[in-house]
């Protein structure tokens, strides 16, 4: 794979029980404060958004408590979240195809997603749960040149990096080379 067709991380995943809380939660770890981002409507979710620099940013999200019953499984395990916590991370490709099917792990279907004008696909497994306790990154795809950081304001947080545990790390590390994942980030 060409450079160009490396992937990176596109954004950190917090859930929570409602926004609020996980407001609060990253409040508290970081001193800044999401901004309202909106509702997944096809899964019965909303969010709160943090710019991290570099179009990489933090997703709070909560289930909807205002939204029909989406009669399937919300992702990242929200269906039986407890207390707000770094839940899962976002890796973004511009193949998310190719990167599923040369992916040593089963992430998913690919299924496609909006939230007003932005537009992306993002790997779904069928029962909503994180795969690998949440180290194995979910996968997406921005269709078009819109992406939420474009309109999100700095609060002066920046990723630095992301530290992975996992009882097998050699699994971890063949998935992230499967799907090209830049790790320049990431120990």
């Amino acid at each position: 794979m060409t450079i160009e067709n490396a992937a990176t991380i596109d954004h950190l995943i917090v859930t929570a029980p409602n926004l609020k809380a996980g407001v609060q939660w990253v409040r508290d770890a970081l001193g800044a404060t999401p901004e309202l981002g909106g509702k997944h409507l096809n899964i019965g979710t909303h969010n709160c958004l943090l710019s991290l620099g570099d179009r990489t940013y933090l997703e709070v999200i909560s289930p909807d408590p205002n939204a029909p019953d989406p009669r399937r499984p919300r992702l990242f395990g929200l269906d039986n979240v407890g207390q707000p916590r770094l839940a899962n991370w976002v890796v973004r490709t511009s193949d998310i195809q190719g990167a599923v099917s040369g992916c040593t792990e089963e992430l998913g279907a690919i299924e496609p997603m909006n939230r007003g004008e932005l537009n992306w696909l993002i790997t779904f497994t069928s029962d909503g749960s994180l795969l690998l306790g949440g180290v194995a990154p979910t996968l997406i795809e921005w269709q078009g040149t819109s992406h939420p950081t474009q309109r999100m304001r700095d609060e002066g947080c920046k990723l630095l990096s992301i530290e992975l545990h996992h009882s097998e790390p050699e699994r971890i590390e063949r998935l992230l080379q499967s799907i090209n994942l830049d790790t320049g980030r990431i120990t």
